[in-house]
Formats: C-alpha cells, structure tokens, sequence
C-alpha cells in the first residue's frame, strides 16, 4: 500500500492542534490550583462533551446506536482521554510543565512504532525514523539539560507521563478504526461522552464533590474543555482519516516548544538561546518526514 504523507492542509491542522494542546500544560497547572486532578479531567472531558453534543445537534447529526460503535468510543474515551489526561494532570502535581512537555513528546516515537506494527500504510522506514529522532533531539534541546537532569525512572509522576504518551499512541490506530465511516464531530462526541462518565465516577468516588474553583481556575477549565479539547479533536480525527495515526502523532513534537513559550510570556520564565536551536531542530525533524523537501536535492536522470 503506498506510504501516506502530509499535505500543505494537514501540517495548518497540527500547527492549530499543537497550538491548543501547547496550551493545555499551563492551563492544567492553573487548574490544579482550585482543584484536584480528577476534577480538572472530569469537568474537562465533560465540557468538551457538552460543546460537541450542541455541535452534532446543529449539524443535525447523530451519535449511533450500536453497541460496536459504542464500544470503540470507549476505547478511544480510554486510550485518548481518561487515561492519559489524569497521568498528565496528576503528574503535573510534582513535574514542572516543561518537563511534562518533554516526556508527552515520546507519543511521536511511540506513535510512529505502533502504528508501523499494526497498520500497513504505515510502515517504518529509515526516513521517518530519522526524522521522529530528530525532531524528539530539537524537543531535548528547547527543554535543556537542567531539566533532562531530573528524569528518574524511578519517579512515579515521570513513569505516569510516559505511560500517558504510549496511551496516546495506543489510540491513534484505533482511532483511524473507530472513525471509519463516521463524521468526526461524532467519533469525538461519543469519544469524550465515555471519557466524561469515566472521569466523573472516578473523581467522585476519590475526590468527593468538587470545590468551588477561583476565577483562573474556571477559565483555565473552560480553556481546557473547549479549544484544547473540544475544537482540537474535531481537528486531531480529520488528521487520523487523511494523514494517518503516524503522522499524527507527530503533533506532539510541536506541543513541547510552544509550552515553553507560553511559560515565558506568561510566567515570565526564561526562554534560553537554545530554545531556537531546538526549534530549528524541530523544523528539521518534522521536513525530514514531510520528505518533500528532501525530494528536491535528490539526483535527476538526464534527458
């Protein structure tokens, strides 16, 4: 089967998912200042529910009735969300964002692998590979040493992220299974449905009923539910139907760098000089897998 790539249109949509998703680390730390983590997944998962319900019905769409489909929305409310939002969220209790954006890149490796070994328009060849490794080397360069310094596989709050970034990659291929056939907005809407009952369970039986959260706190939730979560999936399985669940993936390699710079124009952290030079490296990375580029250096036969 032949090898998909990303069109000019697919790279706009990662651009616009990083953006919400670069976002989200910092709002997840706000977020957690009014309430626990659980909260912060279940009120998330069941905004975005809400906003995308509101939009299917005046699509004048419908969510199907069958217990398959229902079944591969848990699934994906699962692998895409309940699991892998409250490793982040809880992990983010402990880890600094930076460092939490560093690891959530590994989804990119991840991602590509998995789906190599389960879809077979997907392969893993040299050049893919190349560039995930160098994409994930301009990611390392942004963060810096001093917080690559932290990583202890022995933390549970860092070995919760990397199980968030395989969880994430787990639900790319079946995502690109769940959605066939279906209109986005509804894959996502069943989606985060499931997602928004898993999350509530689990917050109220561990959490009790939720506090009151402050001013930021409640936009940071809003911003959460609606262009991080509701709006960026509608866009992610767009992605997933056209690019591929590899190539999707690789949407995480620009999360890292614009949650980098959202803490310095926000935070007022420092943005180091090396943080360009992993933004270059980045921009390597993601043309070495786009490959077109590359396309044009390459020997032509004569006439």
């Amino acid at each position: 089967m032949e090898q998909r790539s990303l069109s000019p249109r697919n790279w706009a949509d990662l651009a616009i998912v990083a953006l919400f998703w670069g976002g989200s680390f910092l709002a997840i730390r706000l977020a957690l200042d009014s309430m626990g983590p659980h909260w912060v997944v279940a009120l998330r998962c069941l905004g975005a529910f809400v906003l995308l319900l509101a939009v299917i019905r005046w699509r004048g769409l419908r969510l199907p009735t069958d217990g398959r489909s229902w079944a591969g929305f848990m699934a994906l409310g699962l692998f895409n969300n309940a699991i892998p939002f409250t490793l982040i969220t809880w992990a983010e209790l402990t880890v600094p964002s930076g460092l939490a954006s560093i690891i959530n890149a590994s989804t990119a490796i991840f991602g590509v692998v998995i789906a190599a070994m389960v879809l077979a328009d997907e392969r893993l060849t040299p050049r893919r590979l190349v560039g995930v490794l160098v994409g994930f080397a301009g990611v390392v360069i942004v963060i810096g040493p001093s917080l690559l310094g932290q990583i202890d596989l022995t933390s549970l709050a860092q070995l919760a992220l990397v199980g968030a970034a395989i969880s994430y990659a787990v639900s790319g291929p079946i995502g690109r299974r769940v959605g066939r056939g279906m209109a986005p907005v509804v894959v996502a809407t069943g989606m985060l449905g499931c997602s928004a009952l898993i999350g509530t369970v689990v917050a109220a039986a561990t959490e009790g009923v939720p506090t009151m959260p402050t001013m930021t706190g409640a936009l940071a939730i809003l911003y959460l539910a609606a262009p991080s979560t509701a709006l960026a999936y509608l866009i992610y399985y767009r992605l997933l139907a056209t690019a591929g669940a590899g190539n999707t993936s690789l949407v995480t390699l620009l999360v890292a760098p614009i949650a980098v710079t959202l803490g310095a124009l926000v935070l007022d952290e420092v943005l180091p000089l090396r943080a360009f030079a992993g933004f270059a490296a980045i921009g390597l990375g993601l043309l070495i897998l786009d490959g077109r580029v590359l396309s044009h250096f390459r020997p032509r036969s004569l006439p």
